[in-house]
């Protein structure tokens, strides 16, 4: 597609009682609508694995260039979408599929603690939420895969990504509500990113929120 940018989308291959994860799901759809004209989209389903994801993830960053990456996970039991702000490289516990557990308990050996998303989320979420949408920013990506694949993908990507915890119970777990949803809400973070470019954005993986040149005190 001439003169288009490529945006990645990502869900989970099946996990515990999802055969079929509702994420990769919601990736498919995402996939069938598009995001615009001149945006081309990618989709990949991730294994529900520590050592999978990891090649996965630099596979994306290293053969499609994109210029963003959205990661869809489910959040088990909740009603609303949440954006998450942040992903941690230590406290990774839990074992995959495979039942397996990095022996670090790292996503990248000596890698910063905490990176960012270039997306400001909240103000996302505050978008959102004045339409009466049920939808939440968060720094806590809850330490197992959903958290772990977007730390490697903020790592690779100097924090053109973003995770999307998407609900299985209440209205928004609905199909034909949560896709106009979602595909309205990586807009808007499209739309913030190209806004930030034109202010020259600063990312450091240390700070909590992007900044841009003519913002910095």
């Amino acid at each position: 597609m001439s003169g288009s940018e490529t945006v990645v989308i990502t869900g989970f291959g099946p996990f515990r009682q999802f055969w079929v994860n509702p994420s990769w799901r919601a990736a498919q759809d995402l996939k069938l609508c598009g995001l615009g004209e001149r945006i081309e989209v990618h989709i990949k389903e991730i294994p529900v694995s520590y050592v999978q994801s990891q090649h996965v993830i630099a596979e994306i960053w290293q053969t499609l260039n994109p210029k963003f990456v959205v990661h869809l996970g489910v959040a088990r039991g909740c009603r609303v979408v949440i954006l998450e702000q942040t992903a941690k490289n230590s406290g990774y516990r839990d074992r995959d599929v495979c039942g397996f557990c990095p022996e670090s308990h790292c996503c990248v050996n000596e890698g910063p603690e905490t990176l960012c998303s270039v997306v400001n989320m909240l103000p996302v979420s505050k978008l959102f939420r004045k339409s009466g949408m049920d939808v939440l920013c968060s720094r806590d990506a809850g330490r197992f895969l959903c958290e772990f694949t977007y730390y490697c993908s903020l790592y690779h990507g100097q924090g053109r990504a973003a995770l999307i915890h998407i609900p299985t119970h209440g209205r928004l777990a609905s199909a034909d509500r949560l896709l106009p949803l979602l595909k309205s809400i990586i807009q808007t973070m499209l739309s913030q990113m190209d806004d930030d470019g034109r202010a020259e954005v600063v990312y450091s993986p240390y700070e909590h929120t992007p900044q841009s040149k003519n913002m910095q005190r």
